[in-house]
């Protein structure tokens, strides 16, 4: 192939980190850095240098929606110039002549990541990335080919993935992991920086800008709760108590998530013993599954939208589930503006098994609402791989204060005094 020139001038610190990239990254960066074109054009050089045969390389942020919005753009417009290149703008995917291959993809759908190997992968906005996305699922597709990753984004907080990957990049000598804050830099002038302090909320101002993992998690929706449930000691060990039926509550997906809260009720305390995540399957299969979990059930509630028939079958999912023997009721439909309300009512009664709850505990904790590039909520929560784990658990408290034995109080014995 002949020699093409990217329409690609790196400024200092852009063309610093080119140099010094090593095989695991992680680059936290202010707004407005050009994290997103730096990544672009690493994974246009990897397709067109690297000495392998056909080189996989991607970009993955973590709706498909805002891969396509933050990337696509850039990465045909850096790309023009190569001739006979093609693009395939449903799959977001252009093909090299040199049969390289550059993608955009998102952490929606995990499963279609398996089965593939990468040469490189850039991980966008890894702050709102599922926390066992890297390990159990990129990790293994990078070792046949010993492929690259960068991890970059904006601090939400010390609970974020993001964070947990910049603190790896500090103890491991092959890793490299820098901070990036505006007040540094000089990418963003004094005045504009002045005028976004004076307009912004302290700690939003503080995570975007100054790159700070202290300020709480931005528009964080139950991170107060939360705290409190720590503080309190309430995010521990919760046996399964076999004196007590088990309720489930479920946000059910079809071709994305169907999230579970496994919960019994125990005088006014919630236990949250138990939770459940799988995408893709039948309600045969989630019936399985609560099946080997060798729990006494009550009831399962469903969402409103579970009596909905389904065009290919005609029949709907209550339908289905009664047919395999489920006890299902539907949960009262409510606005989810109200409905984050009655968990954050309900939420001062919850206890949570810390091993077996992990996975649907670290969604409620990165449950956020969406914000605007000032910081400012556009009133909704934001959609992404916490939304299932965080609406089944809203149905929960739906279902519970609908629910009057489920509010009913234990009478303890009272020891006489003698």
């Amino acid at each position: 192939m002949k020699k093409i020139q990217i329409p690609y001038t790196p400024r200092k610190l852009q063309k610093e980190i080119h140099s010094n990239l090593k095989r695991f990254n992680v680059l936290v960066c202010h707004r407005r850095f050009g994290k997103t074109v730096l990544a672009v054009n690493e994974l246009i050089k990897t397709a067109l240098t690297l000495d392998l045969p056909r080189p996989r390389c991607f970009y993955m942020a973590p709706t498909f929606a805002s891969a396509k919005r933050i990337a696509w753009d850039f990465l045909k417009h850096y790309t023009s110039v190569i001739p006979d290149i093609e693009y395939h703008e449903t799959e977001l995917r252009a093909d090299f002549p040199n049969g390289a291959r550059i993608q955009l993809l998102s952490c929606e759908r995990p499963e279609n990541i398996r089965g593939i190997y990468i040469d490189q992968i850039i991980l966008d906005e890894y702050q709102n990335f599922p926390p066992n996305m890297f390990a159990e699922i990129i990790r293994p597709a990078t070792s046949d080919r010993a492929g690259k990753v960068i991890f970059q984004g904006t601090p939400n907080g010390f609970s974020s993935p993001l964070f947990e990957m910049y603190q790896l990049s500090q103890q491991e000598e092959s890793w490299f992991g820098k901070i990036f804050k505006a007040s540094e830099t000089g990418i963003i002038d004094d005045e504009e920086l002045k005028e976004a302090k004076r307009i912004m909320p302290p700690e939003v101002y503080e995570a975007e800008y100054e790159c700070s993992f202290e300020a709480q998690a931005i528009g964080s929706i139950y991170s107060a709760s939360l705290s409190k449930c720590d503080d309190e000691g309430r995010v521990t060990k919760i046996p399964y108590d076999s004196a007590y039926k088990v309720s489930t509550f479920w946000d059910l997906g079809m071709q994305d998530k169907t999230a579970i809260w496994f919960v019994q009720q125990v005088g006014t305390a919630i236990h949250l013993i138990d939770y459940f995540e799988d995408s893709g399957e039948s309600l045969e299969y989630y019936a399985t599954v609560l099946q080997d979990k060798g729990y006494l059930y009550d009831t399962h509630y469903f969402p409103h939208d579970a009596k909905v028939r389904e065009l290919g079958t005609g029949k709907s999912r209550f339908e289905v589930a009664q047919s395999l023997g489920m006890p299902v009721s539907i949960v009262p439909k409510l606005s989810v503006q109200d409905g984050i309300n009655q968990v954050r009512m309900t939420l001062g009664r919850c206890w949570f098994d810390y091993e077996k709850t992990k996975q649907g505990l670290d969604a409620l904790r990165q449950y956020r609402w969406a914000t605007n590039e000032k910081g400012e909520s556009k009133n909704r929560p934001e959609h992404n791989w916490t939304s299932h784990s965080a609406d089944a658990f809203r149905y929960m408290c739906v279902g519970l204060n609908e629910s009057k034995h489920w509010s009913s109080k234990i009478n303890y014995p009272q020891l006489a005094i003698v």
